[in-house]
């Protein structure tokens, strides 16, 4: 037999030296702790670059900025859930209209349902605003039919400031005083 080694062979033992070297690198370095692997990212349900809340409070900040912090913590919170919300309703709206088992009458109170939804966006927007003008920080509207909820930043509401509130809501809503709901939040 011709023992003769070529450069392909001797090419082939050098790959598969480096290959084996490679996995045992990475079986002795690329434990639980430092690696990725496959199965745990499954069975975790964990996405390696997933976005994370990092607290940045040290403990030194006094009451009042804590008190800030989570007030306007709450309206960002607030304002994402109804966006959230509101993203739904209106996906759903869509995917019924696109139903083409669906009668006229059903595409038209489906329709009439959309312009509701959007023109109760389009008011608690400017309410929002013009309560704002008025000097408080920040503000949420919510319309419901003929429910109307505000909740208001404030240290304390006057009964002026109630009433400008009220005058706003109703003016620009039509609802009645009983159906309006005016909350402080600090």
């Amino acid at each position: 037999m011709n023992m003769i080694l070529g450069k392909r062979h001797i090419i082939l033992a050098a790959l598969v030296l480096v290959l084996g070297i490679a996995v045992y690198l990475n079986w002795t370095f690329g434990g639980k702790e430092g690696g990725f692997n496959i199965t745990d990212q499954l069975e975790t349900g964990k996405n390696y670059g997933d976005a994370q809340y990092v607290d940045t409070n040290t403990g030194d900040e006094n009451d009042e900025l804590e008190v800030n912090a989570a007030s306007g913590t709450f309206f960002s919170e607030a304002r994402l859930t109804r966006q959230k919300s509101r993203d739904s309703a209106i996906d759903t709206l869509t995917q019924m209209f696109q139903d083409t088992s669906l009668s006229d009458e059903q595409k038209s109170q489906l329709t009439v349902k959309a312009a509701s939804v959007a023109e109760a966006i389009e008011t608690e927007g400017k309410i929002e605003n013009m309560i704002k003008a008025k000097g408080f920080s920040d503000c949420m509207v919510y319309i419901d039919g003929d429910r109307v909820d505000a909740i208001v930043k404030t240290n304390g509401l006057l009964k002026e400031e109630v009433a400008q509130i009220k005058d706003i809501l109703v003016a620009e809503t039509g609802a009645a005083e009983e159906n309006i709901s005016i909350t402080e939040a600090q």
